[in-house]
């Protein structure tokens, strides 16, 4: 049975606009995460004691707020479509495809291609750094500069793909709309759902790695699943079992 969305367009641009708003707000703040670690590493002295907590909040207000503008013209465009109900685009509707499209590669650059470079930009000066330091720890310095490459590779990997192919997907509907098909269509639209599941991983993850990169955090699990063990071995011991 073919699912169908019941909810009106109203709802269906409240789900995509809280997709949206929680894609662009990590890719935000992971940005944010990538400056600060930068400052801490290759500027140490000049952002010591000039970073604080007001600074934090404000800089989170203020991502908050550029994605929400970011985010708020894809509410203008139809979502739904009185000749096909029952389905709620996560673009719009081909009528207003190719404008979508223009949106689309804009918000792409602004909201993401700007934030990469970033991204890369920092994270390679970091790890230039922490490889010509010879004073640093070498564990400290191979566990650093893992928890780098990880990061980095996460975030291509869940986010270069969803963008590239929902672009694509886009252009190809565009094409579509014009009589103008390819075999690869239906190919680009499986991959670009597939896409959609990566950055909704990423969330997922990203947590995980940096627990795994925080060894102190990762000291205290342990701990943690050490006294559940014991407390799970006590609770199995039988009274016959207990040592009169």
């Amino acid at each position: 049975m073919n699912s169908k969305w019941i909810f009106g367009d109203v709802f269906c641009k409240i789900t995509r606009f809280c997709f949206n708003l929680n894609l662009y707000g990590t890719i935000g703040f992971l940005t944010c995460i990538s400056v600060y670690r930068y400052l801490a590493i290759v500027h140490p002295m000049k952002v010591m004691g000039r970073l604080t907590l007001t600074h934090s909040v404000v800089i989170s207000v203020l991502v908050w707020l550029l994605v929400s503008v970011q985010s708020l013209p894809d509410m203008f465009y139809t979502k739904t479509f009185a000749n096909k109900p029952g389905k709620c685009y996560d673009t719009t509707h081909k009528t207003y495809i190719e404008d979508y499209l223009k949106y689309s590669l804009g918000w792409t650059i602004t909201a993401f291609c700007i934030p990469l470079l970033i991204l890369l930009g920092c994270y390679g000066h970091v790890i230039v750094v922490l490889c010509r330091g010879e004073s640093i720890d070498k564990v400290l310095k191979q566990r650093c500069l893992k928890l780098l490459f990880i990061l980095i590779l996460l975030f291509s990997v869940c986010y270069i793909p969803y963008h590239v192919l929902k672009n694509l997907n886009l252009w190809s509907r565009v094409l579509s709309k014009h009589k103008i098909c390819h075999q690869w269509n239906n190919g680009v639209y499986v991959a670009h759902q597939i896409s959609r599941g990566l950055v909704c991983l990423n969330s997922a993850l990203n947590p995980l790695v940096y627990l795994h990169g925080n060894e102190e955090i990762s000291n205290q699990l342990r701990h943690l699943l050490q006294q559940a063990r014991e407390a799970v071995m006590r609770l199995s011991i039988t009274p016959s079992q207990v040592p009169l």
